[in-house]
């Protein structure tokens, strides 16, 4: 990997016995954002269980250089970090989420530092954004929303942005759905119109 690389987030493994005991103080001080996990019950492919270590994603206000991570591992007696092109991944990581195979750690033993919010940076899984997506559709079928503006003003009231993100990055879906609703609405309107007819004659 080249030491030119600059990114704004990276992670880095501490391990237990080999970090001075004040590494979180030395985490603290530095002023980054950040936030962690302690895996103690990894296991091998042999069926033994790996040396303890902390999972540790920092998180700077803008991008940052290889060595001035690597300065700060050094300090907290790290192997090289790794940069990271998003935090949303790591942090379903620290408690094997998204791999059932690995042991599932409870979402308490994560840590944040330096006043590391999870909710300004967390990706939706794909499960969310499809639980997310059949709740916008319910919210068309319900209110009998025909128009794509009525809908997106709705989704604004609702008051909850991951859902405004989903509608607003979704508009061929979402309208396509809404002109195809508007034309079930339509053709059933006009076929109970022609049987109240019929039973008038």
């Amino acid at each position: 990997m080249s030491t030119n690389i600059k990114k704004r987030f990276w992670t880095l493994l501490v391990y237990p016995d080999s970090a001075p005991e004040n590494w979180k103080e030395i985490l603290d001080q530095n002023g980054v954002e950040y936030f962690g996990a302690l895996h103690d019950k990894d296991v091998n492919p042999d069926g033994t269980i790996k040396k303890a270590h902390y999972h540790i994603v920092l998180v700077y206000s803008g991008p940052t250089t290889f060595n001035n991570v690597k300065t700060l591992c050094n300090t907290l007696n790290s192997p090289k970090p790794l940069p990271l092109d998003g935090v949303g991944g790591m942090w379903r990581y620290m408690t094997h989420k998204d791999n059932p195979e690995k042991y599932q750690y409870d979402d308490s033993i994560i840590f944040t530092g330096n006043g590391f919010d999870i909710s300004n940076y967390k990706d939706l899984s794909k499960k969310e954004i499809s639980i997310i997506k059949q709740s916008l559709l319910d919210l068309i079928d319900n209110e009998l929303i025909t128009e794509y503006s009525v809908f997106i003003r709705r989704v604004r009231e609702l008051g909850i942005s991951e859902a405004f993100d989903i509608a607003a990055n979704n508009t061929i879906f979402f309208n396509n759905y809404i002109i195809s609703f508007k034309f079930d609405l339509k053709n059933k309107a006009e076929q109970e119109y022609e049987e109240m007819t019929k039973k008038g004659e």
